[in-house]
C-alpha cells in the first residue's frame, strides 16, 4: 500500500507492506486524516521531541533511524478483523479511535513505524477494544476532527472551565480554535481571544469568540479584563492574599501557541487568580518569572491527549449538534500532496485544519 513516511526530516510517498492485525486488532481503510501542528512540529524538531521525552519518561518519543508514518486524528472503515476479535462492527463499519494499540508495549499510532502506520496511509491497524461507530448523520469530515477536539475538551476540563469564567484564547490555530468551538458549545464567555492573523481572527469569531484582539494594535490582556468586569459580588472572582477582591469574574487563559515568551507574557498579564491552561507545545527553553505566578496566586495547568471517555464524548457532541466543527477544514489534499500542506500550514495564514484523503 502507499503511505506518506518521514525519514530524516523529509515527507516522501513510499510503498508499504500492508499491515496484518494481530490478536484484538482490525485492519482499517482510512477514509481521512488530519494534519496536525504535532506532526509538522515532529518533522522538523523530533530531537526536541524525544528530549522531552526523555526527561520526562526516560525513554524517546520517536525512533528517528526508521521511516514514520504520521496520522493520529482519523475515521476509517473496517476492511477485515484479525484473530480473537469480537467482530461486533459490520465489515464497512465507520470508526474512530484514540490513537493506540493495545500490545504488550502500547503503540502510540502516528508516532511508529511503518509496521504500525499511523493515518497517513492507505490502511492501518486499530484495536477493537477502542473502536467507536460512527452515526450514520456525521459527515466523514466531521468525524475526522474528534481527536482533536477531545483534546480541546480536556484542555478546559484540565482548566476547570465553569459557566462565569471569562477566557482568553491566545493564538487562533487549529488547536485555539478547537479550544473556542468547545466554550461557546458550553455557554462560557465572552470569549476573548487574539492572533496576529486577520484571517484567523476572523475565523475565531465565526466559530464562537465575543471579542478579537490584534496584539500588535491592543493588548489582549486589557480586552481579558473589561470582558470579565462586574460590578455584583456574588460573580466575582475569589480574593487573592496580596490582591484581595477583584472587580473581575474569573478568569482562564488557554495559551494555544506554543511560541517561547508567550507563557511568561500570559503570566504577566492574566489577573491574579487566574488558571492558565498550557495547550501549545513548546520544544524549547521557556524562561519564567515564577514569582509573579506565585505573588498572583495562579494556576498553570499543563494539556496533554485526552481520556478515552473525553474522547467518546467529543464524538457524541458532534452527533447530536451540540458542536459544528467543520468550519475548522480548509483543505483537503492527496498522499502526493501532504508535504505541500505541510508547507502551506507554517505560512498560510487562511488554513487551519487540512485533511488528508488517501483515495485522492
Amino acid at each position: 500500500m502507499r503511505a506518506v513516511a518521514m525519514q530524516d526530516a523529509t515527507l516522501s510517498v513510499i510503498e508499504v507492506p500492508e499491515p496484518v492485525p494481530g490478536p484484538g486488532e482490525v485492519l482499517v481503510e482510512v477514509i481521512a486524516s488530519g494534519i496536525c501542528g504535532s506532526d509538522k512540529s515532529c518533522l522538523t524538531h523530533g530531537e526536541d521531541f524525544n528530549r522531552a521525552a526523555v526527561g520526562a519518561f526516560g525513554t524517546p518519543m520517536l525512533d528517528l533511524s526508521q521511516s514514520i508514518v504520521f496520522g493520529h486524528e482519523f475515521v476509517a472503515r473496517i476492511v477485515s478483523y484479525g484473530p480473537g476479535t469480537e467482530q461486533k462492527l459490520p465489515v464497512g463499519a465507520r470508526v474512530v479511535s484514540v490513537p493506540f494499540l493495545l500490545r504488550d508495549q502500547p503503540v502510540m499510532l502516528g508516532f511508529a513505524g511503518i509496521e504500525a502506520p499511523g493515518a497517513y496511509a492507505q490502511r492501518m491497524l486499530l484495536s477493537e477494544a477502542l473502536l467507536i461507530p460512527v452515526p450514520d448523520n456525521v459527515s466523514s469530515d466531521a468525524a475526522a476532527l474528534t481527536e482533536p477536539l477531545a483534546v480541546a475538551l480536556h484542555s478546559l476540563n484540565r482548566a476547570d472551565v465553569g459557566a462565569n469564567d471569562v477566557p482568553l484564547v491566545l493564538g487562533c490555530g487549529p488547536i485555539g480554535l478547537a479550544v473556542i468551538v468547545l466554550l461557546a458549545a458550553r455557554g462560557v464567555g465572552p470569549i476573548v481571544a487574539t492572533d496576529l492573523s486577520p484571517e484567523r481572527r476572523a475565523l475565531a469569531m465565526k466559530l464562537g469568540a465575543d471579542v478579537v484582539v490584534d496584539p500588535t494594535v491592543d493588548s489582549p490582556y486589557q480586552a481579558w479584563m473589561q470582558a470579565a468586569a462586574t460590578e455584583d459580588p456574588a460573580l466575582m472572582a475569589a480574593p487573592t492574599a496580596l490582591a484581595g477582591q477583584p472587580a473581575l469574574r474569573p478568569t482562564v487563559g488557554f495559551e494555544c501557541t506554543g511560541v517561547p515568551g508567550l507563557l511568561q507574557q500570559m503570566i504577566s498579564g492574566a489577573p491574579p487568580g487566574s488558571r492558565i491552561a498550557i495547550a501549545g507545545i513548546n520544544l524549547h527553553s521557556e524562561s519564567i518569572e515564577p514569582a509573579q505566578a506565585v505573588v498572583k496566586e495562579l494556576d498553570l495547568r499543563a494539556c496533554l491527549y485526552y481520556s478515552p471517555e473525553e474522547f467518546a464524548q467529543t464524538l457524541q457532541m458532534i452527533a447530536s449538534g451540540a458542536i459544528d466543527p467543520t468550519a475548522l477544514i480548509t483543505g483537503h489534499v492527496g498522499l502526493d500532496g501532504v508535504a505541500d500542506a505541510f508547507q502551506r500550514l507554517g505560512t498560510s495564514p487562511t488554513d487551519a485544519k487540512i485533511l488528508l484523503d488517501p483515495t485522492r
